[in-house]
């Protein structure tokens, strides 16, 4: 059964407009954050109310920055396209280079962390039940995954069915992926509402 099958979605529903390498698009180095501060800020906070001083965090689709609340101490591995981005970025004790889209299986071993985060990257995945089945995968029993979004991407990169919905239809399908692959207790999250500035949901869930 397809992924689009299993998750009751149109058969084209992950297509992009660009179909030419990921790892080449991302390429490039892009030393830029892609909310504003204030969600940045949102999303710190956020962070900092749901992992505890000592977590092994892995931080997917990650970049030079990973919002972690600067006080409390993390094991973090990150994960993303860029390495000369996830080597900028302080809060990784371990990193590597991963086409989720060609190879969406992880390189870690059960149970090992106590949180995933994916910040702004979900609309990217062309394969998020696989992913996020691998994510449950590498969680410990009762850990949690968030995944934070805004109303920002590359819209050539992003999927056809993401593009296709509002903030609120994005955050349901995230809880369609997370419930198909086994999480509980999925919820999400307003963290800016983005009258002042750009706007900021985070769907979580529990292994």
């Amino acid at each position: 059964m397809s992924e689009t099958e299993a998750l009751g979605l149109p058969p084209e529903a992950f297509a992009k407009q660009d179909g030419g390498s990921d790892l080449d698009f991302y390429a490039p180095t892009r030393l830029v954050t892609h909310i504003d501060e204030a969600a940045v800020e949102a999303l710190t906070r956020h962070y900092a109310s749901r992992l505890k001083p000592g977590d092994r965090v892995l931080d997917l689709m990650s970049s030079w920055v990973s919002h972690l609340p600067p006080g409390l101490d993390f094991d973090v591995v990150g994960h993303g396209m860029n390495a000369e981005e996830l080597a900028a970025n302080p809060r990784l004790g371990r990193w590597f280079v991963q086409d989720l889209n060609q190879d969406a299986v992880l390189p870690e071993a059960d149970e090992t962390f106590d949180a995933v985060l994916v910040c702004v990257g979900v609309q990217y995945l062309q394969h998020p039940l696989a992913v996020f089945r691998e994510v449950w995968r590498v969680l410990k029993p009762d850990g949690v995954a968030i995944a934070s979004f805004s109303n920002r991407c590359f819209p050539t990169k992003a999927v056809a069915i993401w593009r296709a919905l509002d903030m609120n239809g994005q955050a349901a399908l995230i809880r369609l992926y997370l419930e198909k692959a086994g999480f509980q207790d999925v919820q999400a999250h307003l963290l800016a509402d983005g009258r002042s500035g750009d706007p900021l949901i985070a769907v979580e869930a529990r292994s």
